[in-house]
């Protein structure tokens, strides 16, 4: 892949060396960021955790809510856009709870 290239839906790997395919996987990072909080709970607004990859979950963000952010990791991680028609680039997740918070999750870019 070229430098800025995002990762498509269909992406062939299979010519890929072992040092490309482990620098593909190293950009795979999300960003979670709460950005409303309506209700009960240990995280404040504001707060920021990232995926070191869609397999590896942060530390310190409850079950229910990472239960909801497995259904989009990959989505966001492989630039698949959001239904956000603002930024497709952020997906906007509730916590299950009925009351609860409103996460922005996003692709971090390659540095």
């Amino acid at each position: 892949m070229k430098k800025g290239e995002r990762a498509g839906l269909n992406p062939d790997i299979s010519k890929l060396s072992d040092a490309e395919y482990r620098k593909l996987w190293e950009g795979l990072k999300i960003e979670i960021k709460m950005v409303e909080k309506n209700g009960e709970c240990k995280n404040g607004l504001g707060d920021t955790f990232i995926f070191a990859s869609p397999y590896k979950r942060p530390e310190n963000v409850c079950f229910a809510l990472l239960h909801v952010m497995d259904l989009y990791s990959w989505r966001a991680v492989l630039g698949y856009p959001s239904w956000n028609a603002e930024n497709r680039e952020v997906y906007s997740i509730h916590c299950p709870d009925a009351t609860g918070t409103v996460w922005e999750m996003s692709r971090l870019a390659k540095k």
